[in-house]
């Protein structure tokens, strides 16, 4: 493949101002906006679903919308903490050493995934024990509404001109401001496509058709499975960080390897919810 392969092709990238609007000197950022997007619309969907009785198993949400309000408190920090930690770690623990306060320096960006995954699962575990509310169905319940967040996450990424895919010539190419003169796979559609709407999409069906709440566990085991699934998949098309590149000298990148303990926990939950009792 040539160095520089020809635009001519290529989609136009929309060169969104990632700047949505200014306040004085403070500037929203369509990020921002999509952290806020996600975890507000997604609380209003797990809502519906908890007043959803006939959902879950003998007919009774295990949780109450008051109970479900306060959660997405400590949500958003489990979340946004675990995020940030998750990427100082995962990605970038050289310069936390260097300069520990870097740590701080959100405005530079750096959020992970699998890091939020491990903040929130935190906050739903300390949350539901002070609740008396059933781990299972709480896990269940949030991760119905995980899709949502990741979709206007990716479609951030996307506005932003960040996290893009690897040199291609199909006839979807872009060439990403950041990207250098490249025809670059959109990896960030891709991903708010597979882990956000298609995801969304199999959840739902496995609720309201297949009656997954009712066994506590198996609507968690779907997306966490899923997730993994779409994330290994997709971290083929999507350009490795530059500054771990490919691990192990071959062709494994961070996402992959986060993502596959991820997978072996969701195939586990989802055996774990079908081999237990029916619970009606």
């Amino acid at each position: 493949m040539e160095a520089v392969l020809s635009t001519l092709a290529a989609i136009a990238y929309p060169e969104i101002n990632p700047i949505a609007f200014s306040i004085g000197p403070l500037d929203v950022r369509w990020y921002g906006l999509a952290y806020v997007a996600g975890i507000l619309i997604g609380w209003y969907y797990a809502r519906k679903l908890a007043a959803r009785d006939n959902l879950w198993p003998n007919n009774t949400s295990p949780i109450t919308l008051q109970q479900l309000d306060d959660f997405v408190f400590y949500a958003a920090i489990g979340i946004v903490v675990g995020g940030r930690l998750g990427y100082v770690i995962f990605y970038e623990p050289g310069k936390v050493l260097e300069n520990p306060l870097w740590i701080f320096a959100v405005n530079q960006g750096g959020m992970s995934f699998h890091g939020g995954f491990l903040g929130t699962t935190i906050a739903m575990i300390w949350f539901a024990r002070r609740h008396a509310i059933p781990l299972w169905s709480l896990f269940d319940i949030i991760a119905a509404q995980a899709p949502i967040g990741l979709f206007f996450g990716r479609m951030a990424n996307f506005i932003n001109g960040e996290l893009w895919g690897r040199i291609t010539d199909v006839p979807w190419a872009m060439v990403f401001p950041t990207g250098g003169p490249f025809t670059r796979h959109p990896n960030q559609l891709y991903e708010a496509g597979l882990e956000g709407i298609t995801l969304f999409i199999i959840l739902a069906v496995s609720i309201f058709i297949a009656k997954a709440f009712r066994k506590p566990g198996l609507l968690t085991g779907i997306f966490v499975t899923g997730y993994a699934s779409f994330r290994i998949f997709i971290e083929f098309f999507r350009e490795p960080d530059q500054q771990l590149g490919f691990l192990y000298g071959g062709w494994l990148t961070m996402g992959m390897v986060l993502s596959l303990p991820m997978l072996l926990v969701g195939l586990w939950a989802a055996v774990r919810a079908l081999k237990a009792a029916p619970n009606e």
